[in-house]
């Protein structure tokens, strides 16, 4: 039997605010023989959850493309650069949903618009819902996590430096993964 993703017997729909210190949005990318790894620390999103009609449901996230960390500031540095995030003219990375299909089992499809550096890309975000529980203080906590591979390149993202052996410094495919915990909002004001 397939679990609600209703935490409560709340009337539909319900908004769920992204705990950013419980969450995670975290990247790979192939370098040279090896993939580099980051992440990005400053992010937000609200989940419009209707348990009775799925469907309806819907999701918009916003990540601070300067707030890309990867363990290595002058490489982040590159990384907020004009060849990559070019983080002073797109602040942000956003994803919108327009369409919510449940697949069962705890699975969705969740289609909307990603916008990332000026382009604006249609995609499809597998979801797991990975649950709901009552926190210590009362509140109620919903977990979502996806991921997904895209080509950096669909997305104005072409610097590579080519190696004297062949082949190039960094890979095209981007592993995004998105891990999120989120807490329903109450009803009253």
């Amino acid at each position: 039997m397939q679990r609600s993703i209703a935490v409560a017997t709340a009337a539909s729909p319900e908004t769920y605010v992204v705990d950013k210190t419980h969450s995670e949005v975290s990247f790979q990318v192939r370098h040279m023989l090896s993939k580099t790894r980051g992440r990005f620390t400053d992010f937000e999103g609200v989940i419009q959850v209707d348990a009775i009609h799925p469907e309806s449901s819907s999701v918009e996230f916003r990540v601070r493309s300067a707030s890309v960390d990867s363990d290595l500031e002058q490489r982040d540095q590159h990384l907020r650069s004009a060849d990559f995030f070019d983080a002073e003219r797109h602040p942000e990375v956003v994803f919108r949903s327009d369409r919510v299909r449940p697949l069962g089992e705890d699975r969705y499809e969740v289609t909307g618009t990603l916008s990332l550096r000026g382009v604006v890309k249609r995609i499809t975000l597998p979801v797991s819902y990975l649950g709901a529980a009552r926190d210590p203080w009362g509140g109620n906590r919903a977990g979502f996590s996806t991921s997904i591979t895209l080509n950096r390149k669909d997305f104005g993202m072409v610097w590579n430096q080519a190696l004297d052996h062949g082949g190039f410094v960094l890979g095209d495919q981007v592993w995004v993964t998105i891990e999120l915990e989120a807490i329903r909002q109450s009803l009253a004001a």
